[in-house]
């Protein structure tokens, strides 16, 4: 887990936490008004159904007769029955309220994710975001439908159980009432201790199955490395300290609960000796004192029931946190009001107010820092790229080639200055409108499970199958569909798992080249390609990228030789820009970079000779 996933939240119990959830909650409030009332007539029948005990004992048992007891079992059935049908409506309508209010809150962070920038993903863990969505939803929803509801019927049990005692015998209901708190601080000492080790198993829980996962995707490495002992002694180094924290709040759940059910004992048995005197004595009546039995013993689980929800609705409060959290964090790129207004959002787009985009893109006195950043990693720069040319940009791993298109594609904006597309301030229309017309070609591609065909029209999903083909055919992807057993309809697997990094790039650039965008860019997007391979998709870029604006960001020079402009990053910044031929006969840093590359090169086609 990120160290910032470890972060210590609210303790104690703090009711303007919940504000977050009522949003959530208002659809539902009939539903929960109606599921709380029945709830609350089912404890009022709990707490009724020992005084027809009492009844039937002082009436029917004790005088020996049976003379009415038609019409008290068909009121007791009638009472069973109608508790019964409580049951089940409160059953219905909570399990409605766990599906509907689980699913809204899954929702809601699902369509506020798409609305954060790439530099929340950068900083965030995948982890950390299923965990919020899925885990973190799943509680607040079952605690909300099941334990706050079950909370009020153990409250209007006690309640009503104390009233009915001290109406039936005051004093055998002191008695009660003495070991109650007892029974109330032992619940509260171990209940925060339990906790605190069920906390700490979950957490830990969170560390095996990151362990697992990182298991099994990275066996292949685990093998070549031959680490696989060491794998297993941190694997068994975790599970240890998880039998640890689970022994231990075992051992402390094995000591609490017979230590409740012991004082339970005590109160039943003092209630029994004392009432049973009573009896004797004909001061009781022999029903009431089993109508006190009744209620001193059920009386006890109530009571550890709303000491356990209560410690869990605290324990839940990080769990609305860090929901609430997800729900209030700010996308790093927000459009205008205004430019809403005009051109829609990305879930309602006015696509008819979308101007045609023409590709000419100008960087204005530019300069930026990346969000969690303190230097400028771009100062006053500026820059034209007429529509139609293509613009490539090299440097070492880890230069910063990146940033440039980054900024272009609007994935970050400008700390100062501004960039221009076809002449406006790109931040005049909505950022839907630019991605529309961009075409992305990753290092490492990401296909999603399904088949070619599925993946492929992810690029426009009204395209034809006859246009699939044709892009696809285009950039020579039609080569990798030949060799897969099914054709189009070949499964790529989780991730593309089935298909090599080349196939899986040729497989994005005909996504891309289906979206037919005006503006495309191409990220190292044949350093996986075989030479063969490489030589048709080259031929396939050169007549794709025809009269559209292109960002080529290359690691072997060799490809971009014909671009209109190189622009050289090094440490984050450009060093150097111009054409092929302009910055060679410099003998600069792009002249270095080249001359290095090709003797490895050289050297590489020597061996394989």
């Amino acid at each position: 887990m990120p160290a910032f996933d470890e972060q210590d939240y609210t303790k104690s119990f703090r009711l303007d936490i919940w504000k977050g959830m009522l949003p959530f909650l208002k659809p539902y409030r009939k539903t929960l008004i109606t599921v709380i009332l029945l709830n609350l007539f089912s404890a009022a029948i709990d707490i009724a159904l020992p005084l027809f005990q009492s009844y039937a004992i002082n009436n029917y048992i004790k005088m020996r007769t049976t003379e009415g007891i038609a019409f008290f079992i068909a009121l007791y059935v009638l009472v069973v029955v109608v508790q019964t049908v409580f049951v089940i409506m409160f059953t219905r309508r909570s399990m409605r309220i766990e599906m509907n209010l689980g699913r809204d809150m899954k929702r809601a962070c699902f369509v506020h994710l798409q609305t954060l920038g790439l530099s929340y993903y950068n900083t965030t863990p995948v982890g950390y975001i299923l965990a919020r969505v899925m885990s973190d939803t799943n509680r607040i929803a079952g605690m909300v439908a099941w334990g706050l509801i079950d909370m009020m019927w153990a409250v209007m049990y006690v309640i009503g159980v104390f009233i009915a005692m001290l109406i039936l015998n005051p004093s055998l209901a002191v008695i009660i009432m003495l070991i109650v708190p007892a029974i109330v601080l032992l619940t509260i000492y171990f209940q925060k201790r339990i906790l605190h080790w069920n906390r700490k198993v979950r957490k830990i829980n969170s560390k095996i199955t990151s362990a697992y996962n990182e298991g099994i995707t990275g066996a292949k490495t685990s093998k070549t490395l031959t680490i696989e002992g060491n794998n297993f002694r941190d694997f068994q180094e975790i599970t240890s300290e998880m039998r640890h924290a689970g022994i231990r709040a075992a051992r402390l759940s094995a000591i609490y609960i017979p230590l409740v059910l012991l004082l339970s004992s005590i109160a039943t048995a003092v209630v029994l000796a004392r009432g049973g005197d009573m009896v004797v004595r004909n001061v009781m009546l022999l029903g009431t004192l089993s109508a006190f039995t009744s209620y001193a013993v059920g009386i006890f689980e109530p009571i550890q029931q709303i000491a356990r929800t209560f410690a869990e609705i605290i324990s839940m409060q990080a769990n609305i946190e860090r929901v609430d959290g997800l729900l209030q964090q700010k996308p790093s790129i927000v459009d205008t009001p205004q430019v809403v207004e005009k051109y829609g959002d990305m879930f309602h787009p006015k696509k008819e107010n979308w101007e045609k985009l023409e590709g000419d893109i100008e960087f204005e006195d530019v300069s930026f820092r990346y969000p969690d950043g303190h230097e400028y990693v771009l100062e006053h720069f500026n820059l034209k790229v007429p529509k139609g040319s293509t613009v490539a940009i090299v440097g070492e791993t880890g230069a910063g080639k990146s940033t440039l298109v980054n900024l272009a594609c609007r994935f970050f904006e400008p700390t100062k200055g501004r960039i221009l597309i076809d002449g406006k301030d790109y931040r005049e229309r909505s950022q839907l409108w630019l991605h529309s017309n961009i075409g992305y070609v990753l290092q490492n591609p990401h296909l999603f499970s399904g088949t070619v065909m599925e993946n492929i029209r992810y690029g426009r999903l009204d395209a034809t199958d006859e246009e699939v083909y044709a892009a696809a055919k285009a950039v020579s992807a039609d080569l990798v569909v030949e060799k897969l057993e099914h054709g189009y309809e070949s499964s790529v697997g989780e991730g593309g798992d089935r298909l090599s990094t080349g196939e899986k790039q040729l497989i994005s650039f005909a996504r891309a080249v289906l979206a037919d965008p005006r503006i495309f860019v191409l990220d190292e997007a044949t350093s996986s390609i075989d030479t063969q391979t490489e030589k048709l998709i080259q031929d396939a870029i050169s007549h794709l990228l025809k009269d559209r604006t292109s960002f080529l960001i290359a690691h072997r020079l060799s490809t971009i030789r014909q671009a209109d402009m190189i622009l050289v990053v090094r440490d984050g910044r450009i060093v150097e820009k111009g054409t092929h031929k302009e910055l060679l006969a410099k003998r600069g840093y792009y002249h270095d970079l080249y001359s290095k590359q090709f003797e490895e090169e050289s050297a590489m086609r020597v061996l394989q000779a």
